[in-house]
């Protein structure tokens, strides 16, 4: 059965990245905001999107953060990282620098996204996944074949 998951991106640098994992279909995930629809919420002030990512984070067992070049540094994927941490949920990282975009582009690859982050005084700790590939379709299919087992560790493991 598919683990329950929120995931967690750059949207404007990575969001074609992100729904290639999303075709993926092995895990189940909340729905994605088109950029109009985020747009919207982040007009309605911070409170807003707290409120967003909160109710689309229940019912979840793992948050999946999927990292692009700048993932690791952007203020509303760290607030759903320390979120998941604190509500018990399981978190993991997968970088997805080399799948291509929708230009043919890869790009650098990103910072650990939990590195520095703390919860009540304790370190997030969570396994981040660099698929040994530097070829987009290679980078796809290994996260294809262990993306399920990768979510069920984390869940396992928190």
């Amino acid at each position: 059965m598919a683990k329950k998951c929120f995931l967690s991106f750059h949207y404007k640098d990575d969001n074609w990245r992100v729904s290639q994992v999303r075709q993926i279909g092995a895990i189940e995930k909340q729905p994605l905001l088109d950029s109009n629809k985020w747009e919207e919420i982040k007009k309605k002030g911070d409170k807003a999107i707290e409120d967003w990512i909160a109710d689309n984070m229940k019912g979840k067992e793992c948050l999946v953060v999927l990292v692009g070049e700048k993932t690791a540094s952007r203020r509303w994927v760290k607030h759903e990282i320390k979120k998941a941490w604190a509500d018990g949920l399981a978190v993991l990282a997968i970088h997805i620098h080399n799948l291509k975009d929708s230009d043919g582009n890869q790009s650098t690859k990103g910072a650990n996204p939990f590195t520095g982050l703390v919860v009540d005084g304790k370190a997030v700790s969570g396994k981040v996944y660099d698929p040994p590939f530097s070829t987009s379709t290679y980078v796809y299919d290994h996260i294809k074949q262990n993306i399920e087992s990768w979510v069920t560790d984390a869940v396992k493991a928190r």
